[in-house]
Formats: structure tokens, C-alpha cells, sequence
């Protein structure tokens, strides 16, 4: 694997490996052993177009654990502002030795681009996905199936199959859901997409899941509720209006889980908009919510990512 760009392109052995590799590494982290630094001395830029925490600070910690040199490109103090493009930028952080780029942007199309400017320099750089405006996150979905993995006891070749995830919210405009539920079908796991009709996909979009506008439909008998935040930033008008009236038809609630298998649990990839797509008390919940297990997840998943690429 020479980069990770969507998960469309990798195969199901070397999707496993990740998974594996994901979970190993997670329980290193947890039993605070040492990670092998098999990217001493590599060079590593995330360049990040768009605001970011999680996973932004994941890939850093995530490259530091294995040794590499990370270096955050200051976007907003960089000649991005005089004009240079990115086809410009990636090239020259490509001829600064930069080993790995991650690379995050709103731009349609932006990953692919870096990916030929990366290739044209012809110095290896490895290209990685961090979330291409609502076009795709890949180390977001295979984290998210890391996350249920791990909290479920498998490994990946016993994959997610017998589970049903709910995704309620904005799922038309979500990276998150663009790569997470072709992954979760892949691996066997019955998916239900659940909001108000302005905010499903296409019906083109994201086959094999199925679609309501129903929260106590979308949620009957699920094990897994993921909730998705609403993406005003992704959208040319308001296409929900109402706070309130949104925690109300389709937030994940209590009353709302009341519908789900018993003990069903609960994700959000954040950031989070509490009261609004999730409960507090429900994301703050410690029996059924694996919020801040995704996040953990996150760095292990990071290094799996990191390490298979140039390790």
C-alpha cells in the first residue's frame, strides 16, 4: 500500500491488516507499552485546509509514537494566502524530503489532485486521506469498525456480521457516512440511514444501506446508533432549520433509544453538537457510549495507517 486515498482501492486482506493491525496497536497504547518506532527519522506533514482536533492531533501523536519528524503546516500563515495552489504546495513539501502528507481538505477532488502533483515529483511521497469535504474519510470509517471491533471482542475476519447500525443525521452531507457505511456492508453489518429527506443522500448514493425518514423505524431493534452532527458548513442553504425541532424528530435521545436493541451503542465521530444530534447524558453515558473509544482509537488506527504505508 502506497497511500491511502479511499478504501474503494484496497483489498479485503489489506483491509483486515489494518483492522488487526489497528486493534493490536491499541492495546499497546493501553497497556502503555512502547510502539516500535518504524518511522524513524520519516518525514511527515499534515496539511490540513480545513479547521480539525481529533484528527488532526491523532495523525501527529500517531506519527511521533512511531518516530517520524511532524511537522503541522501553519495553513493560515503559509503562501497559500499569496496565492500559491495546492498542486504548488504539495510539490514543495514533496521536495522538502516530506516522506507521508496527510492531507485534509473541503475541496472536491483535492485528494486525487495532490495524489498526481505527489506522483509527478517522482519522489515517493505517500498521499494520505484526512476527509475530503463530503466525498470521504477512510481513516475515520476504519477507525469506526476498529471501535466496534474492539467492543465487541473480534478481529477482523470475523468482521461486524449479526449487527445493525442506525446513522442518524446529516448523512448527505457527511464524509464520515461516505466511507463508514460502505465499510461497515463490507464487512457484513446491515446498515439503516435515518433523517429528514433534505438530509438523506441521493438514492444513487451509498447503495446496499437502507433509507427513512422514521427515527423509531431507523432505530427498531439496532445495536449501533451513530449520530452525525448537522453540516451547515456543507450547505448552500439551511436545509433544517430549528435546533430544537431537530433534537426532537431526530436526535439521539433516551425516548429515541428506547426503539434500539437493549444496551445498543451509541457513536459519534465529533465534534459534537451537544442537545442537538446526541444527549448529553446519553454521549456522556460510560455502559453505552463509545465516543471517546473512537477517539482512542483513533491514534491506534493512525498508526496502523502510518506504519503500513512506510513502515
Amino acid at each position: 500500500m502506497e497511500h491511502l486515498t479511499e478504501l474503494g482501492a484496497l483489498s479485503d486482506e489489506e483491509v483486515r491488516a489494518l483492522l488487526d493491525l489497528s486493534l493490536d496497536r491499541r492495546a499497546q497504547l493501553d497497556r502503555h507499552e512502547e510502539i516500535p518506532p518504524a518511522l524513524q527519522g520519516r518525514l511527515q506533514f499534515n496539511l490540513f485546509f480545513e479547521d480539525s482536533t481529533r484528527t488532526n492531533l491523532s495523525f501527529e501523536v500517531a506519527g511521533k509514537y512511531l518516530g517520524a519528524i511532524v511537522s503541522v503546516v501553519p495553513v493560515v500563515a503559509s503562501s497559500i494566502h499569496k496565492g500559491e495552489s495546492q498542486r504548488d504546495t504539495i510539490q514543495t513539501l514533496c521536495a522538502q524530503g516530506a516522506d507521508l502528507i496527510v492531507l485534509r481538505s473541503g475541496e472536491s477532488g483535492a485528494i486525487g489532485a495532490a495524489l498526481d502533483a505527489a506522483r509527478d515529483t517522482g519522489y515517493g511521497t505517500s498521499i494520505v486521506n484526512a476527509g475530503e469535504g463530503a466525498y470521504g474519510h477512510p481513516t475515520q470509517a476504519l477507525l469506526d469498525a476498529a471501535t466496534l471491533l474492539h467492543a465487541t471482542g473480534r478481529r477482523a475476519d470475523e468482521g461486524l456480521s449479526g449487527l445493525t447500525i442506525a446513522i442518524c443525521g446529516d448523512i448527505a452531507h457527511s464524509r464520515v457516512a461516505a466511507s463508514g457505511v460502505p465499510l461497515f456492508l463490507r464487512l457484513g453489518a446491515e446498515v439503516r440511514l435515518v433523517a429528514p429527506e433534505e438530509l438523506l443522500p441521493d438514492k444513487g448514493r451509498l447503495p446496499g444501506a437502507s433509507r427513512t425518514t422514521d427515527r423509531a423505524e431507523g432505530l427498531s431493534g439496532a445495536d449501533v446508533v451513530m449520530a452525525l452532527r448537522v453540516q451547515k458548513e456543507r450547505m448552500e442553504r439551511d436545509l433544517y432549520t430549528g435546533s430544537a425541532d431537530y433534537h426532537r424528530d431526530y436526535g439521539v435521545t433516551w425516548d429515541a433509544l428506547a426503539a434500539a436493541a437493549p444496551g445498543a451503542l451509541v457513536m459519534h465521530p465529533g465534534p459534537m453538537n451537544r442537545d442537538i444530534e446526541i444527549a448529553s447524558g446519553v454521549a456522556d453515558d460510560p455502559d453505552r457510549s463509545l465516543i471517546l473509544s473512537q477517539v482512542r482509537q483513533g491514534v491506534a488506527t493512525r498508526i496502523a495507517v502510518l506504519e503500513t504505508l512506510k513502515g
